[in-house]
Formats: structure tokens, C-alpha cells, sequence
């Protein structure tokens, strides 16, 4: 299924509005990953489409943003 170029891109999706969330802020990677409760590397990751996010870690994202989770998907 990740070999699926429709997930890969959904991922790319997911982590391209991500980006776009966290510097509509002017944050950094590293105060957004610190609000997150995640490593830097690991929200790189994932607004580069590299990592499958858990339900539990766009939680902790929408949380740190401020917006409902259901912003981040649509």
C-alpha cells in the first residue's frame, strides 16, 4: 500500500498543508515540533510525505495549531 503512488501522494498532500499551517504562523520546525510534543526530525518528516502519520500524531499537531483535526485533512 505505501508503494501506492495515490498514498504517496496523499502523503505529499498531508505534508505540503502541514508546512503551509506552521509558517502561515512564522513558526519554525523546531517551535512547532516543540509545541507537537515531537522530535524536529520526526515533523520534517512528515511535511516532506516521508512518514505515515497516526491519527495520534496529527492530534498532537492540530492541538500545538490550534485548528480541529479535520482542518489538517481537508
Amino acid at each position: 500500500m505505501r508503494d501506492d503512488p495515490r498514498f504517496q501522494m496523499l502523503q505529499a498532500e498531508l505534508g505540503a498543508r502541514l508546512r503551509r499551517y506552521r509558517t502561515d504562523r512564522g513558526w519554525t520546525q523546531e517551535y512547532a515540533a516543540e509545541r507537537s510534543g515531537l522530535a524536529t526530525r520526526h515533523l520534517q518528516k512528515l511535511e516532506a510525505g516521508e512518514l505515515n502519520v497516526t491519527l495520534y500524531t496529527l492530534y498532537r499537531v492540530a492541538s500545538a495549531y490550534e485548528v480541529q483535526l479535520s482542518e489538517l485533512l481537508t
